[in-house]
């Protein structure tokens, strides 16, 4: 049997609690459809492997058990996740401005890159590209700043300079 690590000797992860609206009925939605729709139809499927007999050689078994333990560790995460999170809104105040939740385009005018990028939590990165957390360095260099400004994006193998062009909020 495994022994439950206590979470308060886990590292802590400098991960901000926050997240966008729209993030957050992404998460809700998942955790429903985890809910609602994944497990009861994997328990089902485990019930039914489970009276075939042997279980020792059981792949179905032993599968669809494996998914089970995926699909309730998701959802403890999930649920722990909802109650802990702080929705960020837009508010008119933010307009001019990058804060979190905003639309960003920038352009590398050295290297001649230019990007759209959205400042969110780090849940809402997982399946989109042109999202950055807020915890980047990117995102850091880039809060407050206007049209126009250069931000100074400072990592470990070098600066880069980054000039906003536009922002946007989600209304």
């Amino acid at each position: 049997m495994r022994r439950k690590i206590p979470e308060s000797t886990l590292p802590k992860l400098n991960r901000s609690q926050m997240i966008t609206s729209q993030g957050l009925q992404k998460l809700k939605e998942e955790h429903d459809h985890l809910w609602r729709v994944e497990r009861p139809d994997v328990t089902a499927k485990v019930s039914w492997a489970a009276s075939l007999g042997d279980r020792s050689e059981n792949a179905d078994y032993h599968y669809n058990k494996k998914r089970l333990r995926e699909i309730d560790n998701r959802l403890r995460y999930l649920r722990k996740c909802l109650d802990n999170f702080k929705v960020i809104e837009y508010q008119p105040n933010h307009e001019g401005k990058v804060n979190f939740g905003a639309w960003i385009e920038v352009k590398n005018e050295a290297k001649g890159f230019q990007r759209r990028l959205r400042i969110v939590g780090y849940e809402e990165l997982i399946g989109n590209p042109d999202h950055i957390s807020m915890d980047s360095p990117m995102a850091k260099a880039l809060m407050n700043k206007e049209v126009g400004d250069v931000a100074i994006v400072k990592t470990k193998v070098a600066e880069f300079e980054w000039k906003i062009m536009k922002i946007e909020y989600v209304k």
